[in-house]
């Protein structure tokens, strides 16, 4: 049997990275897009899941409104709540990928410091460690 998603859209909110009991990390999120035949357009959500570093990667580099391509399969949850049972069909992720311009992706909370880079001073003539 095969059970592959690919999707491509956009973050509904900031990613909210969780901790388990045992410390392992987990994000839940929510993914959309929309499709325009003619004049109807359709917007779709999609429930996501991601574990350990994915999570990690998730909560250090994307938020709300940035594009975003992941690669996943679908699970269905169940839980009992006041005796009745629940359930849900989510995407348990496991890839993500950065998607879109830089400069739609620029400006988020996620960027990184440059605090680990010097500047070179001009009128250095020492050969680079490298060819």
């Amino acid at each position: 049997m095969i059970n592959s998603l690919n999707f491509q859209g956009r973050l509904v909110r900031d990613i909210e990275l969780k901790h388990t009991d045992s410390q392992v990390a987990y994000t839940e999120f929510t993914i959309a897009w929309s499709e325009k035949y003619k004049e109807v357009e359709t917007k779709c959500f999609l429930r996501c899941k991601a574990w350990r570093q994915t999570a990690e990667f998730l909560g250090r580099y994307f938020a709300k409104g940035q594009e975003i391509a992941i690669s996943g399969h679908m699970v269905t949850e169940e839980w009992d709540k006041d005796g009745e049972k629940q359930s849900r069909t989510i995407c348990m992720l496991d890839k993500v990928h950065f998607c879109g311009s830089k400069a739609s992706n620029s400006g988020t909370a996620a960027q990184s410091s440059n605090d680990d880079f010097m500047n070179v001073p001009d009128g250095i003539d020492e050969e680079l460690p490298f060819n």
